[in-house]
């Protein structure tokens, strides 16, 4: 039997083109997978994953008001978000979704789908004991007539008057029961088409703003990146390099490039396409291994770094080592510049340092082939860290530069007060 081709790694995009085809279920539970095994990993890839399973949700689900919907919302949430608790954007996206659901919600539309049925069971009662005229009708005459006679039946009931009265009658007859009592029954349906309508517009916005985040905070570039600046960078995200390149478009600087030690090993020269790009527009790029980085400190004018996640009290999740790199310039009074999305802002507010770090997998450190050595110790590879605010001057989002006091106005602006006191790791906290 031929061996089975090499290659096929579950992530995001074979996840997305799966979601169709299967039942919601299903790809709940196969998304709860592929971020416990850390097959969909980074800020970007889980948000995304995230509302598109929501809307598969929305679209998809049987549900008949509000609070079933907001209820299926928030135990889906939960379940990814204890998949993995390390990604703040997960419990941002539900966040946000549950407070679009109450937007669209409070426009009527959940009374209207709650109270259509109690208003309209009064009528069919008084519809159905409503004394029928001598007229023979529609259900009696027609399965006995012909083809011919069939047609000519329905023109003569339909141009009648005396059988479908004008809509201020109050005669009633079998075919007037039926047409009285859809309309009492549409609303429900149409209210809930309209809700979901508006719902999955709303996730799509959600999942474009996404997309356009890394277009729209690098237009701040030419704002904080000035010609001559000496910039230090940590292993840039894609945001902080289209950030830079945009910067390299339009003037010349100095970049520090701070790499970690085991990614030179690779054949491959690391972050090769931003050296090119900054290179051809003039700007010069200094590689730094992070053992050397202090000699290079007493230069640097900003250090820009991308944000894993962002507490609602300014304090930033991010790549290990960048914590370090931020006290130091803290030290020598360097500007410290924190990028991300709006998406990333995360209303949590009882955060520990110490429970936000990731632990990533040992073996770039110590190989296993060193058995007497691996068998005698014990190798812990942080992944991610955390950074308090008071290392961080200022965040630039897709909405602009902040300052930390200005970061519960963009909370408060996108998510609702009963969706930030939900705690998705369980229950709701009183």
């Amino acid at each position: 039997m031929a061996a089975p081709k090499g290659g096929y790694t579950p992530g995001l995009e074979k996840f997305l083109d799966t979601l169709k085809s299967r039942p919601v279920e299903a790809s709940v539970e196969l998304l709860i997978s592929l971020l416990k095994r850390r097959q969909i990993r980074g800020s970007e890839a889980c948000a995304t994953a995230t509302a598109h399973i929501l809307l598969q949700v929305v679209a998809r689900d049987k549900w008949t008001n509000v609070d079933q919907l907001l209820g299926r919302i928030q135990l889906i949430g939960r379940k990814l978000v204890t998949a993995q608790p390390h990604e703040l954007v997960i419990g941002n996206v539900v966040r946000r979704v549950l407070g679009l659901i109450r937007d669209e919600a409070s426009e009527d539309r959940n009374d209207a789908t709650t109270d259509s049925p109690g208003t309209a069971s009064p009528s069919v009662p008084a519809l159905s004991h409503a004394t029928l005229p001598p007229k023979p009708v529609r259900p009696a005459t027609l399965p006995v007539l012909g083809s011919f006679a069939r047609t000519q039946s329905m023109f003569n009931l339909l141009s009648d008057p005396n059988v479908f009265p004008s809509g201020g009658s109050n005669a009633s007859t079998p075919g007037q029961v039926s047409g009285a009592s859809t309309p009492n029954l549409n609303p429900q349906a149409t209210n809930v088409s309209a809700l979901r309508s508006e719902v999955i517009d709303g996730i799509q916005e959600i999942m474009d703003e996404i997309k356009m985040v890394d277009e729209q905070v690098q237009t701040y570039a030419d704002i904080f990146i000035h010609p001559g600046d000496y910039i230090l960078v940590y292993q840039p995200s894609r945001t902080v390099q289209k950030f830079l390149t945009r910067a390299a478009s339009k003037r010349k600087f100095t970049l520090f490039l701070v790499v970690d030690p085991p990614s030179t090993a690779g054949s491959d020269a690391p972050y090769a396409s931003l050296v090119k790009s900054l290179g051809s527009n003039g700007s010069s790029v200094i590689t730094v291994l992070n053992a050397g980085l202090m000699a290079y400190m007493s230069r640097v004018d900003k250090v820009i770094l991308g944000a894993r996640a962002i507490t609602a009290q300014g304090g930033v999740i991010v790549d290990c080592g960048a914590a370090a790199i931020a006290r130091a310039a803290r030290e020598r009074r360097r500007t410290v510049i924190v990028l991300g999305g709006v998406y990333k802002l995360s209303p949590e507010s009882k955060l520990l340092s110490e429970s936000q770090a990731e632990w990533g997998e040992p073996s770039k450190y110590a190989n296993f082939a060193d058995g007497s050595l691996v068998s005698h110790i014990q190798v812990q590879n942080a992944a991610s860290e955390f950074l308090s605010a008071d290392q961080i001057d200022t965040y630039i989002t897709n909405l602009g530069a902040h300052a930390q006091d200005n970061l519960h106005t963009i909370i408060a602006d996108h998510y609702k007060e009963e969706d930030i006191s939900f705690d998705l790791y369980g229950r709701a906290q009183r």
